[in-house]
């Protein structure tokens, strides 16, 4: 059997919910829910690493690959869990990160566990902050980065708040503004996070295959000119490697084709800017380098299902 056919991919809340919990329709908060998202608005999903730890049916030794972001805090209890191919093992006082298409799978738990488990996409992260960083840049969720921090017992109990901030603003929330003021909340713990992160990261070293080294310099490039470039071949030609040998590895390490994530780039910016800015749908297309307005907005409904004035009109806070 193939290693991919092995791998469960889970894809959003509900089926992480299937997947790990014995009741799908659990949430740690019952006043949760108020805001039906529709299609691209994202999702975000907090549960607690001990109702996680009694509900769970199968999920221990299970190789899997998130479509979506996770922060782990961890108060008490050892886990020791896969991230991409490295083993690590997590105590207490530490907060560990599994980027959006990453290989994991959970090893063992202790039974004294506790924590918080944050989980969201993409989409949800979007606000209306113009020049906002996006979540590729925070150095924990890249590839050649190691994903954990070790906390303080300042630090810990400064997570343990922003965590209990941003489940209780998600739960009360009744209007968009609400929303708003949530995604916020989550801004602030991944700020907070990358702060103690780069304080500490020089004395973490971190080892990567050269599979891993190739896709770590492909995304980083994506990130650097995906504006002027759109073709992979173009990659290829940067990093000295033949397209389809690029192709195969960001494939096989990833689970994605290394077009993909030239796409969702620019996706990603399209979106940003269709929110942040006023700006109209022709000079976001050209501030893409779209050749026109009629391929941009064929691009961006192959991708999201909405054209842009649809995405546009919405996702963007009133």
């Amino acid at each position: 059997m193939p290693l991919s056919a092995k791998i469960k991919e889970i894809n959003n809340a509900q089926e992480f919910k299937e997947f790990y919990l014995q009741d799908s329709h659990y949430s740690s908060c019952p006043e949760c829910g108020h805001i039906a998202y529709s299609h691209g608005n994202g999702f975000l999903e907090i549960v607690t690493l001990e109702d996680l730890q009694q509900l769970h049916t199968h999920h221990i030794g299970l190789q899997t690959r998130r479509k979506f972001y996770s922060i782990i805090l961890l108060t008490a209890g050892t886990v020791t869990e896969v991230i991409g191919h490295q083993k690590y093992h997590f105590g207490p006082q530490s907060m560990y990160f599994i980027p959006e298409n990453q290989l994991h799978s959970i090893e063992t738990w202790s039974e004294d566990l506790q924590g918080i488990l944050c989980m969201f996409d993409a989409d949800y992260f979007l606000l209306c902050i113009k020049h906002q960083i996006k979540l590729n840049q925070f150095p924990f969720f890249q590839l050649d980065k190691v994903p954990y921090i070790d906390l303080s017992d300042r630090e810990t109990q400064m997570m343990q708040h922003l965590f209990w901030k941003l489940n209780s603003e998600k739960c009360q929330k009744t209007t968009f503004n609400d929303d708003l003021l949530v995604r916020m909340f989550l801004n602030i713990i991944l700020l907070e996070a990358e702060r103690i992160y780069n304080h500490k990261a020089a004395e973490q070293p971190y080892n990567l295959s050269r599979k891993e080294q190739l896709v770590a310099q492909f995304q980083l490039l994506v990130n650097q000119h995906f504006l002027d470039k759109k073709q992979v071949n173009e990659y290829a030609g940067m990093l000295h490697v033949h397209p389809h040998y690029l192709n195969d590895v960001v494939k096989e390490v990833s689970g994605f084709p290394a077009s993909y994530f030239i796409q969702q780039q620019l996706i990603q910016e399209a979106k940003s800017r269709l929110i942040q800015t006023n700006d109209t749908v022709s000079m976001i297309a050209a501030a893409l380098n779209f050749i026109d307005d009629s391929y941009f907005g064929r691009f961006f409904k192959k991708i999201t299902g909405l054209t842009p004035v649809q995405y546009r009109k919405q996702h963007k806070h009133q």
